[in-house]
């Protein structure tokens, strides 16, 4: 029997049952639908967190304590200090910025406005240049704040909407804890990246922070604990390099060695690699739950492909009387089967590519159609039908042409 023709009649017999034939197709739509929908999800969510990492600065390397340096009534060794960062900025070659950043979590007043458990971030004047901040307002302080202590402090967005509703907030005095600063700036809106949201924070020289907010009684012996060091690296030089000489660097500094260092050095790739892995494992579940449904529409293929088969009976000996072999019973009834997977394929895409471009539209995540996705769901489909459509065209193929023409 030649190709088109058995395409030609397993069409028609999908015809003849429109309703039913659509109704069995409705897992497969279901499972790829699934599929390209659960994938853009997840690529979505992965762009979302390599964009916002890398909006808060480029080349960047983060550089964190391991250990506290010191704890509630005993000195302890490990951690960064605030000389650190002074002797990264000056000692190591490629690098473009330094930045420190130590956090405090005060009462913040302002007129009759009190807010409570305010983030408070100490760091230095490069902050802006190296996290991708804009100050919408004033200024951001400068190396003389710093090195003076001046009080003064920079806004984020919405906390410089809770505490000034009404009034301009440059110039205005705050009270923060027991200190009075003065607002010199508010930043631009940046929004949340991650667990921090940068507009509802408060931003002062790290001199004062380390002064009013962090002081312990160790912090002559030690130095002054910060949480944080970001180092910009130049785009011209090596970033492992970098990271080499700032181990090493630090290593001499604390007095370990490389085993044993006290610090964590991470760039942003690491962030988002880690990220990614988290929702690749995530997307594995999701791709898990959607393969079901297409097994449950395979299964469904299979079901209707045996009543098919009895319905049948008489044409298949028919069919068999005038020549046919069991080769071409059984493509006919695998095609038909192969034809309601590509079909419901087919429309499973679509709804798919519709489904995600929707869902990224009317919803606050974010999607990304991957092309990739659309033909492993296809594909999935036509080795669903040929799976689950080959033990009906087997059988109907093995029928005995005598006992098929005497069925009723």
């Amino acid at each position: 029997m030649r190709p088109l023709e058995v395409l030609r009649i397993a069409w028609e017999a999908i015809g003849k049952n429109k309703v039913r034939s659509l109704l069995t197709m409705l897992g497969i739509i279901i499972g790829v639908a699934a599929v390209i929908v659960m994938i853009a999800i997840s690529a979505g969510t992965e762009a979302t967190i390599s964009d916002q990492i890398t909006s808060l600065g480029s080349n960047l390397i983060y550089i964190t304590s391991s250990f506290s340096r010191m704890g509630p009534g005993v000195a302890s060794s490990g951690g960064l200090i605030y000389a650190d960062a002074t002797a990264i900025e000056e000692q190591i070659s490629g690098v473009k910025g330094v930045v420190v950043e130590q956090d405090a979590s005060e009462t913040v007043k302002a007129g009759n406005v009190s807010l409570d458990s305010i983030s408070i971030t100490g760091t230095s004047p490069d902050f802006l240049n190296v996290r991708n901040l804009i100050v919408a307002e004033g200024r951001f302080y400068t190396a003389d704040d710093v090195s003076n202590k001046k009080k003064v402090a920079v806004l984020g967005y919405d906390l410089a909407l809770e505490l000034f509703p009404d009034d301009d907030p440059i110039g205005q005095s705050i009270l923060v804890g027991t200190t009075r600063l003065t607002v010199v700036g508010v930043l631009a809106e940046k929004g949340a990246v991650g667990e921090i949201d940068y507009d509802a924070r408060l931003y002062t020289p790290i001199s004062i922070v380390l002064d009013k907010f962090t002081r312990t009684a160790f912090s002559r012996i030690n130095g002054d604990q910060i949480r944080m060091i970001f180092v910009q690296v130049d785009n011209s030089a090596d970033m492992n390099n970098v990271i080499l000489q700032t181990q090493i660097l630090l290593a001499k500094r604390h007095n370990v060695t490389l085993d044993n260092l006290d610090v964590t050095v991470t760039t942003q790739q690491d962030i988002i690699s880690t990220q990614e892995s988290t929702t690749a494992a995530f997307r594995s579940l999701l791709a898990w739950v959607a393969g079901v449904s297409l097994i449950v529409g395979g299964i469904g293929i299979m079901n209707i492909m045996l009543v098919s088969v009895t319905e049948r009976t008489r044409e298949i000996g028919l069919r068999q009387s005038i020549g046919a072999t069991p080769n071409d019973i059984r493509w006919q009834f695998l095609t038909e089967a192969l034809m309601m997977s590509l079909v419901g394929g087919l429309i499973g895409a679509a709804v798919g590519v519709g489904g995600s471009w929707l869902f990224g539209t009317v919803s606050s995540m974010r999607t990304v159609i991957v092309p990739s996705s659309i033909f492993l769901a296809f594909g999935s489909a036509a080795a669903v039908g040929a799976f689950f459509g080959f033990y009906p065209a087997n059988r109907a193929a093995q029928l005995d042409p005598i006992d098929a023409l005497r069925h009723e």
